[in-house]
């Protein structure tokens, strides 16, 4: 059984513990003393800051998000573009029953000024929309050959949350169109400065490069030795269609005339095979046709007969005495022995 304390007990170890006040003989040590009291002032220390909690201005976010029907591809590269730009927000697939101005309530609910959405359709084509909202621009492209940063090709790496550099063709300075897409461009893809979940740092670069007609996006990660580029990813090409004046919809602004829709190039795609099948049963009809055709007789040249020299001219001889008969003997060697008894008849009678 434990001791039970007593009640002076607590009050006795409490007075233990408290300091007791220096007398007006003891001498108190010099270390004790605050500065303040001895009239020493305080040494201010200035730490700075860091540098994402200076003031955000600039409230860019951008919400991404798809339609239902999109394949695995097309989910990793919605996935990678979240991941490089910290400034984004996600939400749930929508119904392709719904109307895609329903989008600019989803971004107002979801507190987006701008938005990145695929669209997918027939399960193998895939669109994408970038859009101010809710005034507007928009526009619409058709995304082709995609790599995600989950394959094997893209060797570099970056810091989560970093600031890209954005690389620009010198044709999107010379077209209109051109021009508003850049700023389109530059506005969603860029990191807004102090952003809560941005770093302080700079060390990959987004490129829009014009060729054939279509708008090739890279992802370099910069090397700080000799400052090389290396590709992290992902990677895709835009084809443009069509330049929107409000959000989703609205006046064409400006619709691209070197497009060529999906469901086209495979028809075409089918017509040319169509076409060559078609050709190869034509040329075997011809060739039947030319077997079946009755044969023109061609009348005969004089000339044929220049080269030709006619063959000397033998005597005739008749036969009137009926040539022996040879013996049918089956076994080799009697025919031999008799063969050879005839040489000596014949040896026999010359003599």
């Amino acid at each position: 059984m434990a001791a039970k304390r007593k009640r002076g007990a607590l009050a006795a170890g409490k007075a233990k513990r408290a300091r007791s006040a220096p007398s007006a003989g003891e001498a108190v040590p010099e270390g004790s003393i605050p500065p303040q009291e001895r009239g020493i002032p305080p040494q201010e220390y200035s730490i700075p800051p860091p540098v994402s909690q200076g003031k955000w201005k600039n409230k860019e976010r951008v919400l991404i998000f798809s339609s239902r029907g999109i394949n695995f591809r097309t989910r990793h590269l919605m996935q990678d573009l979240r991941t490089l730009m910290p400034h984004s927000k996600a939400d749930t697939k929508m119904d392709r029953k719904d109307q895609l101005f329903v989008i600019n309530e989803v971004c107002e609910m979801k507190n987006c000024n701008k938005c990145i959405f695929f669209e997918a359709k027939k399960k193998q084509d895939l669109y994408m929309w970038l859009s101010n909202t809710p005034q507007g621009p928009s526009a619409k492209f058709l995304v082709q050959n995609i790599h995600t940063l989950a394959e094997l090709k893209m060797t570099g790496n970056c810091l989560r949350g970093s600031r890209p550099l954005l690389s620009f063709d010198p044709i999107f300075d010379r077209e209109p169109h051109y021009a508003l897409l850049k700023e389109l461009f530059i506005q969603i893809f860029s990191t807004p400065r102090y952003h809560p979940k941005s770093q302080p740092f700079v060390d990959h670069v987004f490129t829009f490069t014009i060729t054939d007609e279509r708008i090739w996006f890279r992802n370099y990660q910069i090397i700080e030795e000799d400052a090389s580029l290396v590709e992290i990813g992902p990677r895709f090409v835009l084809n443009l269609i069509k330049i929107f004046q409000g959000s989703f919809g609205g006046p064409t602004l400006y619709e691209n005339p070197h497009y060529q829709s999906p469901n086209m190039h495979r028809r075409l795609v089918r017509l040319s095979v169509a076409a060559k099948f078609r050709e190869k049963q034509q040329v075997k009809e011809v060739q039947k046709i030319k077997k079946k055709g009755t044969k023109v007789l061609v009348e005969e040249d004089p000339t044929e007969v220049v080269f030709e020299t006619p063959a000397e001219e033998k005597p005739v001889e008749i036969q009137h005495v009926k040539p022996e008969s040879k013996p049918i003997v089956k076994d080799k060697k009697k025919l031999r022995k008799i063969q050879r008894k005839k040489q000596k008849k014949l040896f026999r009678t010359e003599g």
